[in-house]
């Protein structure tokens, strides 16, 4: 939804409350993910984006604050079995500090043009999101798929029943990685008209391209801990 105000006129925490705050790096101590989530609390960020292990971890760190916490299942793959992907969310669901829980879609499936199995799985997924009490936002992985591919995804998920489009996990190798380009967001956004939230997530670097995506309408973005400064002209 478009804002009411420019960004370029907004306050730092409410820019901050696009954000989630991506803690997601498997190599990260307990000690630097601990760290990451205070400052992402400090900032007032929608959500710190962190791997489902560390939900015990982080619950000290977000309680009565503006932040929660945002589990990113079956990641950064999404090849698990439906069974397991449901049971990873319905764990991950069990904490009251949890706003939102993100999934990648099976892309390779997306790819294969198997879009009824897509729709199929992430349905699933969407009903144990929302039988736990949270939204689920869907990881297209929009560098390996071509327009065709990603409108299809789009299809998929508002037929699933999820809440969000997100565009990319940030761990895709091998691809030309332009993640949440404008360009990739217009063709979302013109798939989607409206139906479901946009999460762009990927390649935001600059406070000019945070912005920009603002304006045009994003509801939320995943933003890497070394680019949230940056972004928020700190």
């Amino acid at each position: 939804m478009k804002p009411e105000k420019k960004a370029s006129e907004m306050s730092v925490k409410e820019l901050a409350s696009y954000i989630d705050y991506s803690v997601l790096k498997p190599e990260f101590t307990e000690e630097q993910i601990i760290e990451l989530t205070k400052d992402g609390v400090r900032l007032g960020c929608a959500t710190i984006c962190i791997n489902p292990g560390y939900i015990s971890l982080c619950e000290p760190y977000v309680r009565g604050s503006d932040t929660m916490l945002c589990p990113v299942t079956d990641f950064p793959f999404g090849t698990a079995s439906t069974e397991s992907r449901v049971a990873q969310i319905r764990e991950a669901g069990r904490s009251e500090l949890v706003k939102e829980i993100d999934i990648v879609a099976n892309f390779g499936k997306l790819r294969a043009g198997k879009y009824d199995e897509v729709t199929a799985d992430l349905k699933a997924c969407a009903d144990a999101a929302h039988a736990c009490g949270h939204e689920l936002k869907v990881i297209l992985e929009t560098d390996a798929l071509n327009e065709e591919q990603i409108r299809r995804g789009v299809e998929c998920i508002i037929a699933a029943g999820a809440d969000f489009i997100k565009t990319s996990t940030g761990f895709l190798t091998g691809y030309e990685a332009v993640g949440a380009a404008v360009s990739v967001i217009e063709l979302i956004m013109d798939q989607n008209k409206g139906r479901a939230k946009i999460k762009g997530s990927g390649c935001i670097r600059t406070r000019e391209h945070f912005l920009t995506l603002i304006d045009m309408g994003i509801d939320r973005m995943g933003i890497g801990y070394k680019s949230v400064p940056v972004v928020l002209d700190l």
